[in-house]
């Protein structure tokens, strides 16, 4: 393993093991969610280098957490995820992040973390 560590908070059952399996291939440990609830506890124990964070969750909206992630865990890198496009949240000055828009293809993950 690479030693990084990766979450998915996201509901959406064939999206979570798109990116499982990209990131497994290239040796990322991965664990994924897929309720607010449960992320927000992963996220705790877990403390991944990278989160892919939904919006629309079953329980809520996971971008209204993400300045609070983005404060508590300042080394995780925030990857916020959506189909809607809504609004990003305003996000701690030094919050390490970025929007990604669904759907998600492979050349956009290869693009978008090359240097991961």
């Amino acid at each position: 393993m690479s030693g990084k560590k990766i979450l998915i908070i996201d509901d959406e059952t064939d999206l979570c093991l798109l990116l499982k399996e990209y990131f497994l291939r290239k040796s990322y440990d991965v664990i994924i969610a897929h309720t607010l609830q449960e992320g927000k506890m992963l996220l705790d124990s877990y403390k991944p280098d990278i989160l892919f964070l939904d919006n629309n969750l079953p329980d809520g909206t996971g971008w209204s957490q993400a300045p609070l992630f983005a404060a508590n865990f300042p080394a995780t890198y925030i990857v916020m995820v959506s189909a809607f496009h809504p609004s990003v949240p305003v996000m701690p000055l030094d919050a390490k992040y970025r929007v990604i828009e669904k759907p998600i293809g492979l050349a956009d993950l290869n693009k978008q973390f090359a240097s991961f």
